[in-house]
């Protein structure tokens, strides 16, 4: 389930990154590309701390979890 958890993140992650790129492609204003820049960096600190939360709370697995137990 972990490993799941963390392929959804990082395909969620990688999916809103390439769509803001998309959107903000042809912003030419160097006051809006810092203020974008800022945005990225500060959701990069939240993806950071959801790994690190994530790897503070893992589970062990279920006991049908288990190999020899299907």
């Amino acid at each position: 389930i972990y490993f799941l958890l963390l392929f959804v993140f990082r395909t969620y992650a990688i999916r809103r990154i390439r769509d803001a790129f998309r959107e903000n492609k042809n912003v030419a204003d160097p006051a809006k590309i810092e203020e974008l820049l800022n945005k990225a960096k500060a959701n990069l600190e939240v993806i950071h701390r959801q790994v690190t939360i994530g790897q503070m709370y893992s589970t062990e697995k279920l006991v049908i979890e288990s190999p020899g137990n299907t």
